[in-house]
């Protein structure tokens, strides 16, 4: 029997964006300092699109194990805050002999809304 969908709760904290920022080499002070991101308009840290980007990998590697990447297409339509448990899901859409299609969705448990959307298409 074959999984339809793979998801997983996570809440991260300000250490969390700082290991990936030292990770990455993405230190933007939008992710790693709460003072300067307190005087923006998102009012304190936010997590890297790569970060959650590579959470929902792990899960689409759980639901298709062994996959290859072909493509992927995300939008981030409001922040991911730290301390905000955030609901992490991928869903499998379609599959046919080029690949499976998979929609990719975080959100944020409390609120509900989506700061993560898009898709990704993935073949043995």
């Amino acid at each position: 029997m074959s999984l339809e969908a793979a998801t997983l709760e996570r809440t991260f904290c300000q250490s969390d964006f700082d290991r990936f920022a030292r990770l990455s080499g993405d230190d933007n002070p939008i992710h790693t300092d709460p003072e300067f991101s307190a005087r923006t308009h998102f009012g304190r840290t936010v997590a890297h699109g790569l970060l959650l980007c590579s959470v929902l990998r792990g899960l689409i590697e759980k639901l298709t194990p062994g996959c290859v990447l072909l493509e992927q297409s995300v939008m981030f339509p409001a922040p991911t805050f730290t301390g905000e448990s955030m609901h992490f899901s991928v869903q499998l859409m379609e599959s046919d002999s080029t690949g499976t299609q998979l929609s990719l969705e975080v959100k944020c448990v409390t609120s509900g809304e989506i700061t993560c959307q898009g898709y990704c298409k993935v073949t043995k």
